[in-house]
């Protein structure tokens, strides 16, 4: 707007100051008027409706910028007002269409002498040339900012999407380490405590000692609350997973399932995942076992002989059940099934009715 305000000044002083022949500066005047308001004025109207309506506006403009041309006998003005549209049109209908554009400003010198006719005509084509080029790397450099700003956002949505899902792992771990651990102990003191209640009035002794292994499960159930609060400040350190397991082992015996642990292959040290993994598998099954399994043991298999994976078996002697591959697995099945998959392992469940129910799970390590 300012440079077509600019050449219409500019070809206003011309035309007064240049022009003798009566009736000639009117005409020049008022055509670089209604060049001007176009413009101005429809020039954003045409670039709001697309295309089509960009090609209306340059069929209008080009044959009233080359009356003025010549009706002011190619005055800078009026070259500055072609040199407007050529820029106008680079915003429209991109460079090459303003390359025909500025391939025929320069005829509107053919009515001048031959030398002064080239001369001019070259002064045309350098200005229009470089306001074409300028033009264009402006659309460049606004069209660079722009994919530069959809990428700025692009990757704030990556950057709050990963931390979203970072959010939600973690908070699916906390919620396994609080079923698998809390969970496990909490079960194991209800369980003690249903028995002492059972046998309070007749057995005074063992009732005693059902409640001092509820008070440990108790304690233990603090230590694993303890644990997983510290598990957010700071890397967790286990004990060795045979140790481990041989405590579990022996949480059983007490609650009422004999079970036996076999360590099959040379034990070796395993990533700390891993070991968790296998713990808590062992864990979670002989919970299952004391609550749903009526069994009357259980065993725990800790397979070392592949030299890529190792393998938890928790075995027991219930009832059973129809294999379903469609159930859903309960939550701590859940839990444990996306522990093994975040280690690359897997998780499978193998029951039948009257043969009891083998809980495996396989883990690289």
């Amino acid at each position: 707007m300012l440079l077509t305000c600019g050449a219409l000044l500019t070809l206003v002083v011309e035309v007064t100051d240049t022009f003798t022949a009566p009736g000639r500066a009117p005409w020049a005047l008022a055509l670089g008027t209604v060049f001007s308001l176009f413009a101005t004025v429809g020039f954003g109207w045409a670039q709001k409706r697309g295309r089509p309506f960009a090609v209306g506006y340059l069929a209008v403009q080009l044959p009233l910028g080359m009356a003025l041309f010549a009706t002011s006998h190619m005055t800078v003005g009026a070259a500055l007002l072609m040199v407007v549209l050529v820029m106008q049109t680079v915003l429209l209908l991109g460079l090459p269409v303003a390359a025909v554009v500025i391939a025929i400003v320069p005829l509107g010198h053919l009515g001048m002498a031959p030398a002064e006719g080239v001369r001019a005509g070259l002064g045309t084509i350098f200005a229009t040339v470089f306001g074409a080029v300028l033009t264009e790397l402006l659309v460049r450099e606004q069209r660079a900012r722009d994919q530069l700003a959809e990428a700025h956002a692009q990757l704030r949505g990556y950057a709050a999407q990963a931390e979203q899902l970072a959010t939600t792992q973690e908070r699916n771990r906390l919620a396994r380490d609080i079923h698998d651990g809390l969970g496990h102990h909490l079960t194991v003191v209800q369980m003690q405590l249903q028995a002492a209640r059972a046998v309070l009035r007749s057995d005074t002794a063992r009732t005693d000692a059902l409640l001092a292994k509820a008070q440990r499960q108790a304690e233990e159930a603090l230590v694993e609350v303890r644990r997983s609060v510290a598990a957010l400040r700071e890397p967790r350190s286990t004990r060795p997973l045979p140790e481990g397991l041989e405590g579990l082992a022996a949480e059983s015996c007490a609650a009422g399932v004999p079970t036996a642990l076999e360590v099959v292959g040379a034990a070796r040290t395993l990533p700390a995942e891993a070991a968790e993994a296998l713990y808590r598998t062992a864990q979670e099954g002989l919970t299952n076992v004391r609550k749903h399994a009526e069994a009357t043991c259980a065993w725990l298999v800790l397979d070392y002989r592949d030299a890529v994976t190792v393998a938890l078996e928790v075995r027991d002697d219930g009832g059973g059940g129809e294999p379903d591959a469609g159930a859903a697995l309960g939550f701590g099945l859940l839990g444990l099934q996306e522990r093994a998959a975040r280690l690359g392992g897997r998780l499978t469940v193998d029951t039948a009715p009257g043969h009891g129910l083998t809980l495996r799970v396989e883990v690289p390590g």
